[in-house]
């Protein structure tokens, strides 16, 4: 019998685990088989086991669930809000290609629609996407008229010494090897380049509280659940040191508190869940929750002003 994957550390390589609680998908409702999370024994890294297969995996992300700015009639206010929430991925990104000083264009893996990239381009940035979904890679071309790539990381067509700044938001906890994602990224940035991540930070208080129903360990897609320590420890073990580390993202703070305390009110999720909503239901829905994610804006502020946000986004430079 072959060995399960995922059976030993990905970041120690140490075999003992302990299982720290079992959990289904709560966002999405892609399956009904319950998944366990583990701590190594070892480095206490969170992880899920076993780790469902690549053909088993791909069953578990809905065609759609990213944004589509065309695919709903609420597309262009929800376009506008998104638009005023990435200006805070803007300013860190920014800050970064300026202590970056090189001229070479920004690289956007897992890209998305590219709405994030097409804000780049407007303040005057040379920017590629990369996703794996090729539906992604399209609405980045035709209706944000950005340049994406279809691709792994690993694999993209793409020269060394490309980038100036490549930026990976929520794209680590996904995948099988994070470090060859990062020593890939290592081999495209310039020599001065820098390497943005945003990732769930695991080590924060509404896992604390609400344990496998805080929105951030969202199994089963994601693989590997990162403590601040764990991401500063696999950027260090691929060549990279940290710079700049913040715990707020105006994007994903407030909203995952939002949809931890009410995953049925979540957007994307009723999307994929409840598609025949009226617009009235899904106007009315959706302002709901919207003042949800304003009430947990203090609270999810005080929570990163202490070193314990929901999220972690770092700089690191190639060492």
């Amino acid at each position: 019998m072959s060995e399960q994957r995922g059976t030993h550390c990905p970041a120690c390589g140490h075999g003992d685990y302990k299982s720290l609680f079992h959990g289904t998908d709560r966002l999405y409702a892609t399956t009904t088989r319950s998944f366990t999370v583990v701590e190594c024994s070892q480095c206490r890294l969170l992880r899920l086991f076993p780790q469902p297969d690549p053909a088993e995996l791909g069953r578990y992300y809905p065609a759609n669930y990213w944004f589509n700015p065309v695919a709903n009639p609420a597309a262009s206010p929800e376009e506008r809000y998104r638009r005023f929430v990435l200006n805070d991925h803007v300013r860190f990104v920014e800050r970064a290609i300026e202590a970056a000083g090189e001229r070479g264009p920004v690289l956007d893996v897992g890209c998305g629609g590219g709405l994030f990239l097409r804000l780049l381009r407007e303040r005057g940035h040379r920017v590629v996407g990369l996703d794996f979904s090729i539906d992604a890679a399209r609405v980045a071309w035709e209706q944000n008229r950005v340049p994406a790539l279809c691709a792994t990381l690993s694999r993209a067509p793409l020269a060394p010494r490309t980038f100036s700044t490549i930026t990976m938001f929520h794209v680590l906890e996904h995948l099988y090897d994070p470090i060859g994602y990062c020593d890939a990224a290592r081999e495209l940035l310039r020599d001065d380049g820098r390497l943005v991540i945003q990732v769930p930070n695991a080590a924060c208080w509404q896992f604390l509280l609400f344990g496998e129903h805080w929105n951030g360990i969202d199994i089963p897609r994601h693989l590997i659940n990162f403590k601040e320590k764990d991401l500063v420890n696999l950027l260090d073990v691929c060549g990279f040191t940290v710079v700049r580390r913040k715990h707020f993202s105006l994007r994903d703070n407030p909203a995952g508190l939002a949809t931890t305390l009410a995953v049925g009110l979540d957007p994307m999720a009723r999307r994929i869940r409840v598609p025949h909503e009226t617009p009235g239901q899904r106007l009315w829905k959706d302002a709901v929750y919207f003042g949800l994610m304003l009430a947990c804006l203090l609270p999810t502020a005080v929570e990163a002003a202490c070193g314990a946000g929901s999220t972690i986004m770092v700089e690191a430079r190639k060492k």
